[in-house]
């Protein structure tokens, strides 16, 4: 378990259609993101809809990889190739449990 609180940012996309270069990219954010401070985990799943939510401690890092010029490039790509919709919501985790078997 995390330690709370903790951020969540949550993304949430539909592609336009499945491009290889979409899924290369996607890779090179995932490995990409967990070098940055203030990274926790990355979770992430693509049907239909797309939900890939990264965890951080603080929001000052949560901006910082905002502007991560390899980030940058990829949400310009984003937006003008791969999505035809896309939401970003930043929420505060005060809270969490979980069950395994």
């Amino acid at each position: 378990m995390i330690t709370t609180p903790y951020y969540a940012v949550i993304f949430t996309s539909i592609l336009k259609k499945d491009d290889p270069e979409y899924h290369s990219m996607a890779n090179l954010m995932e490995q990409a993101v967990t070098n940055n401070d203030g990274f926790i985990q990355l979770e992430s799943a693509r049907d239909d809809l797309g939900i890939t939510i990264s965890y951080w401690k603080d929001l000052s890092s949560i901006k910082k990889w905002k502007r991560n010029l390899q980030h940058l490039k990829a949400q310009k790509l984003g937006k003008t190739l791969w999505y035809s919709y896309y939401k970003v919501r930043i929420c505060k985790v005060e809270h969490e449990y979980e069950f395994k078997i």
